[in-house]
């Protein structure tokens, strides 16, 4: 930690040349270190009765999507339309306790999981898996719905209420109490611990560093590149990013969920805006693009390539897009205003669809219909992307940069408040210990922005899918009580137990 400290303060007046060598020196001395667990996260394993290999860690979230599916009897389509009413209000009381709003938890969660995984992961996933891995991509996304609804729920039944009246849950919580419940309370310990160390990698890795130095760069590209004025100013960059971070996150959820209430419906605006209108510009090519979608998906190359390019690819370098399973959400729901834990499980089933069904589909259907799909095959990635929407909207690029700023910005602010959460769990909640983390993430933003950090980077997309290594664990043996307290909520909502306060 503190190598890497020195070295933001290092990056903050050194030259580019230098600061590549810095990059360099840091990656020579991190890799051996970080590499075998890297690699153990990561390593592949063969897909029955197809001609593929995939990481054991993807299945693992896969398998426990279509277990939480099936064992809830479908939750992810029968409780849809009870969420949207949740969202709106319908069933809100303000004096229940908690910091956040529905809709404020929701738009908080979001702003941590749509993000570039949306514009280049998509990218990426359909030019392995060609057109029909945006089927499996969207499979994907139904089935996390119920994953989500598991720990969201339990997110909420055991979080802790502070005497300040602000709220800490998340995995860390349910694992050591709900897990304490059931008679493993050791067990419940170490992986809360567990947990909690992941999740303060992760943010500060992928969660952070990761944003700010693929926003840096989409504002260097469309700013003249080499003869951009920030070209060699990705400290001034991140600078600039890391104070505007700080004044958001010094005041807490409450402040965080202002910003994403406002910024996350913004940014569904201006890139589903966008898509919309190319669409539309193309609606005569729309058919064929489905057609492609869906031929594709059942043809040999389409299930092998879509799994692997949708669900490895496409979602890797978004912790799968929406994160079901990784259990970060659950950490940002915990502090909804409601007495019903169980109805902040059914607010959380938006989210993977808004993230993956809506938001990377479109994105899947802009680079097919415009063709962009064969004709940039040497593009991949956010290149890709906007490739496909500058062929219909010349300026899109300038739109595209923003909409990445966005989106690094808001999955910023959302992760700074996953990892406090983890670090309070482990160094105990007191404004100092809160203080020293919020000034640490601004820092490594800095950092994040100035420096190439491969392995590093690489370490905490990792330590992000370790964390729904463990939390999945939880979840399987804490999952038959969400499902009698469900079986309770629905019940108690059909006889009119719970008021609906606005029809």
């Amino acid at each position: 930690m503190k190598r890497i400290m020195t070295t933001a303060g290092l990056s903050l007046f050194a030259s580019s040349a230098s600061a590549a060598g810095i990059d360099e020196a840091i990656n020579e001395i991190v890799a051996p270190i970080v590499n075998p667990f890297v690699g153990m996260i990561f390593s592949t394993i063969p897909l029955p009765f197809l001609d593929a290999e995939a990481p054991w860690i993807v299945l693992w979230l896969v398998v426990a999507a279509i277990v939480f599916t099936l064992y809830l009897g479908f939750i992810n389509f029968r409780g849809f339309a009870h969420a949207v009413r949740l969202v709106k209000g319908d069933y809100t009381n303000p004096n229940e306790p908690g910091e956040v709003s529905h809709f404020q938890a929701l738009t908080t969660a979001l702003s941590g999981t749509v993000g570039l995984g949306n514009i280049a992961g998509v990218a990426v996933a359909i030019s392995i898996g060609g057109a029909g891995a945006t089927f499996w991509m969207i499979l994907a996304g139904l089935l996390g719905m119920s994953t989500k609804f598991v720990e969201c729920a339990l997110g909420v039944k055991y979080r802790n209420t502070n005497p300040d009246g602000s709220v800490s849950g998340g995995p860390m919580y349910y694992l050591s109490k709900g897990l304490a419940n059931r008679g493993n309370p050791a067990l419940g310990r170490t992986l809360a611990v567990l947990f909690s160390v992941c999740a303060v990698g992760g943010a500060l890795g992928g969660g952070n560093m990761f944003q700010a130095n693929q926003a840096f760069k989409q504002v260097v590209g469309v700013t003249g590149g080499d003869m951009s004025f920030f070209a060699d100013k990705g400290w001034l960059f991140g600078l600039i990013m890391a104070i505007i971070v700080g004044v958001v996150i010094i005041g807490g959820i409450k402040s965080i969920a202002k910003v994403t209430e406002k910024v996350v419906p913004l940014m569904a605006v201006v890139y589903v805006g966008a898509a919309l209108v190319i669409i539309l510009l193309n609606f005569n090519h729309v058919g064929d693009a489905f057609a492609a979608i869906f031929n594709g998906a059942f043809t040999g190359e389409g299930v092998a390539g879509g799994v692997i390019g949708a669900m490895i690819q496409g979602f890797k370098r978004a912790a799968f897009s929406n994160e079901a399973g990784v259990g970060s959400a659950a950490i940002a729901h915990s502090a909804v205003k409601t007495n019903e834990h169980m109805s902040e499980g059914f607010v959380s089933l938006l989210e993977p669809f808004i993230d993956t069904v809506v938001i990377c589909t479109m994105t899947a259907l802009v680079i097919i219909i415009t063709g962009q799909l064969h004709e940039g095959q040497s593009l991949t990635g956010v290149a890709l992307t906007s490739a496909a929407f500058e062929s219909a909207i010349s300026w899109f690029p300038y739109v595209l940069a923003i909409a990445v700023i966005l989106f690094a910005f808001s999955t910023m602010i959302s992760w700074s408040y996953y990892g406090l959460k983890a670090w309070t769990y482990l160094f105990g909640e007191s404004k100092r210990a809160e203080m020293i983390f919020k000034v640490m993430f601004c820092a490594f933003v800095v950092i994040g922005a100035s420096m190439n950090l491969g392995p590093v980077i690489d370490f905490s997309d990792a330590m992000i899918f370790a964390m729904a290594l463990v939390n999945i664990i939880g979840l399987y043996r804490l999952v038959p009580e969400i499902k009698t307290d469900m079986n309770d909520y629905l019940a108690r909502l059909q006889s009119g137990a719970i008021v609906r306060h606005k029809a």
